[in-house]
């Protein structure tokens, strides 16, 4: 089952490093990185605002909470934004990619 990770960074190279590492982790089959936003927030009881890079990473359902982890672990804010979950539906040729990430199972 295909899994999608949303997650801000504070820019593209961050989240190009990042995505590096957890495809040499083999931890996602793919992270697409956009390009600058603009975020308003509440944080700390305070309003805030500023420009991020979203980026959308594919992962197969087994991966989903440890990719998540291992993203929180090496991501630069305190606190990041990360939201996963599994999809309903995906393409035949999307679920047969995404079934070849990770490790080999039972190895």
């Amino acid at each position: 089952m295909t899994a999608l990770i949303y997650c801000s960074f504070p820019d593209q190279e961050t989240a190009a490093k990042i995505g590096a590492t957890l495809l040499d982790e083999e931890l996602i089959g793919c992270i697409n990185i956009g390009g600058p936003i603009h975020s308003l927030f509440a944080w700390d009881g305070e309003r805030g605002e500023g420009t991020e890079v979203p980026a959308l990473l594919k992962t197969h359902a087994r991966l989903l909470d440890s990719a998540i982890a291992r993203l929180e672990s090496l991501h630069p804010y305190d606190a990041p934004a990360i939201v996963g979950w599994n999809c309903d539906a995906a393409g035949a040729a999307t679920q047969a990619w995404l079934d070849g990430v990770g490790p080999a199972l039972g190895g």
